[in-house]
């Protein structure tokens, strides 16, 4: 008997254990990114500490999004929101009034330098029968001036900074700093896998250096559907032209159109790509009309699902390196 009553009080004395276990068990922190590549960071921060859920997810256009009753029960709900910033989500301050959200918020380019429209125009003439010299600035980004910035929403500042590496440690800075501001009791490990990931993405950028160094810096011309890679061009000697302006809602005029094929034509341009959010039939026209091809997709505003090649932020990178790398040693 007195056997028995110990067995039990052992099995008892277990189950109050477990149980008492569990009350201390702490929830994830609920997070809310705005489009897939903050949510790819979070992940890679947060880990298992945060339960995550994206807005804006793989192949998707945050430009033109339109927010569902779901995604504002998840902003009400969240500890977290972690958003670009640069008026880059036009349409997440309604959405976060009307989810009534009273988390923390991330803003991820906080501390970045935002390259202004005009600083990335500069230097460069879509006239017909001008074209940009050796001297003009190759930082420069090209972009139809029909295609009107400011009237979509962005202000004055291009949004898309992280396609600059190093402004994708500035990125992983923030919502490390985020994170343990919101979750203190595991700061330490959001600050661990932060300084691993930002590890990662200096690696990358001395890698997309090195493989840009390699081609001669007058053959450094690309042609994209839309205007997002300003810091891409800025950072890597680049010259990106875009028919189309900073949002996928502009639209190119006939006169742009025209102005870019008389440029590739006199340059010699051979490097045109589709993005993975865009229309392709503008580019296909470009395409048809001079003796560039289309040389692929690159991923620009949005990563790929799993199974694509750019299913992650340093995936993206890598395949659209790779991508262009491959069209400029044959242009």
């Amino acid at each position: 008997m007195r056997f028995r009553t110990t067995i039990l009080a052992l099995s008892l004395g277990a189950s109050l254990s477990a149980l008492a276990s569990q009350a201390g068990a702490q929830e994830p922190v609920k997070v809310v990114a705005s489009f897939s590549i903050l949510g790819d960071m979070v992940k890679k921060i947060g880990g298992d500490h945060v339960e995550l859920t994206t807005l804006v997810g793989p192949d998707g256009d945050a430009h033109v999004y339109e927010p569902t009753p779901s995604d504002a029960r998840a902003v009400g709900a969240a500890d977290v929101l972690v958003v670009n910033g640069l008026q880059f989500e036009g349409w997440l301050p309604r959405l976060v009034e009307t989810a009534e959200f009273k988390g923390e918020e991330i803003v991820a380019t906080t501390g970045i330098q935002p390259i202004p429209f005009a600083e990335e125009e500069e230097g460069h003439d879509h006239a017909a029968g001008e074209h940009a010299e050796a001297g003009h600035d190759d930082h420069a980004h090209e972009a139809g001036e029909a295609a009107g910035h400011e009237g979509h929403d962005h202000g004055a500042n291009d949004p898309h900074a992280w396609q600059s590496l190093s402004n994708g440690v500035v990125y992983a800075e923030n919502i490390v700093k985020g994170l343990a501001a919101a979750d203190p009791d595991n700061a330490t490990d959001y600050r661990a896998r932060g300084d691993a990931y930002i590890g990662e993405i200096r690696a990358m950028d001395e890698r997309v250096k090195t493989e840009l160094a390699a081609i001669p810096e007058d053959r450094r011309k690309v042609v994209t559907s839309h205007d997002a890679f300003g810091y891409f061009a800025k950072a890597y000697d680049v010259t990106f032209i875009a028919p189309e302006g900073v949002s996928t809602e502009a639209e190119a005029s006939a006169a742009d159109v025209a102005k870019i094929i008389d440029q590739i034509r006199h340059d010699g341009i051979s490097a045109v790509f589709v993005e993975n959010i865009s229309d392709t039939r503008l580019i296909d026209r470009i395409a048809a009309e001079t003796d560039a091809k289309v040389g692929g997709t690159l991923y620009s505003d949005a990563l790929s699902g799993a199974d694509g090649p750019a299913p992650t932020y340093l995936d993206m990178f890598q395949y659209n390196i790779e991508q262009i790398v491959a069209a400029l040693k044959t242009s």
